[in-house]
């Protein structure tokens, strides 16, 4: 299925699929592209780009949330084939570029594997490239004076726990979240703000002290790593999603 690609705002859209989605922030001088998919999601993220009126050349950086591989996959191709920086945390950096993974393993996969929600999800993201262990040995810490100089002017907003260096962002008032607060997930049983399973997060505890964290940003318009947009106050994803975890 492609990616179906939704306004935001006027310079913010978000590209969606059913494992992952990804966020474009575009001005005058291109696109800061948020997270970009599997590495088999290459032809959806040229073809979202496109739909803006972009191409590669036109990506001025990628920011990662974090370094999985649903997230990090196109940035590969991205940093090989065309130079295109690529920012995250300066405590995510070592896990972009592999010098460690932190990942939920095959083997922890397949201790699910009889369920038939999981089976197909893990069929269709080995297909997408899930099994990718590459890294980006370019990849750099995001600075202040960095972000300023990109379409959107990003803030980060440290958020871990799902990973160690774990990073959301806010641009135009719209909080990007990565995997730190999601809607939706296949392996999820409903929709609505929540916690991916406890399987694929670093740090349950520190999961859970960045919800206070995204509670307390006051933004009313959250686009998470999985699900849909989240229109409302943050402070009440953030209770639906805490009480999620009680």
């Amino acid at each position: 299925m492609a990616a179906v690609l939704t306004g935001v705002t006027e310079r913010i859209h978000v590209a969606r699929t059913p494992l992952v989605n990804w966020t474009m922030v575009s001005d005058d001088s291109g696109v800061t592209l948020i997270d970009a998919g599997f590495p088999g999601h290459r032809g959806d993220v040229l073809a979202s780009l496109d739909e803006l009126g972009f191409g590669p050349a036109d990506v001025q950086a990628i920011l990662l949330t974090h370094a999985h591989v649903d997230h990090l996959g196109t940035a590969i191709w991205f940093a090989t084939a065309h130079g295109t920086p690529v920012y995250c945390h300066a405590g995510e950096v070592g896990h972009a570029k592999r010098e460690y993974l932190q990942q939920v393993s095959p083997a922890a996969l397949a201790t699910h594997a009889w369920r038939p929600r999981w089976l197909a999800w893990s069929a269709e993201a080995a297909r997408k490239g899930g099994l990718v262990r590459d890294g980006i040995p370019s990849v750099r810490a995001l600075s202040d004076d960095i972000a300023t100089h990109l379409p959107g002017r990003p803030v980060a907003v440290p958020t871990f726990g799902h990973t160690s260096g774990h990073c959301s962002y806010l641009v135009d008032g719209i909080l990007v979240s990565g995997d730190a607060l999601v809607t939706g997930h296949p392996l999820l049983r409903r929709n609505g703000p929540q916690l991916l399973p406890s399987m694929f997060n670093h740090s349950d505890p520190d999961c859970r002290r960045s919800l206070e964290v995204l509670g307390a940003l006051g933004t009313d318009v959250l686009v998470p790593g999985h699900g849909d947009v989240w229109m409302g106050p943050i402070a009440e994803a953030v209770r639906q999603a805490a009480a999620g975890t009680a």
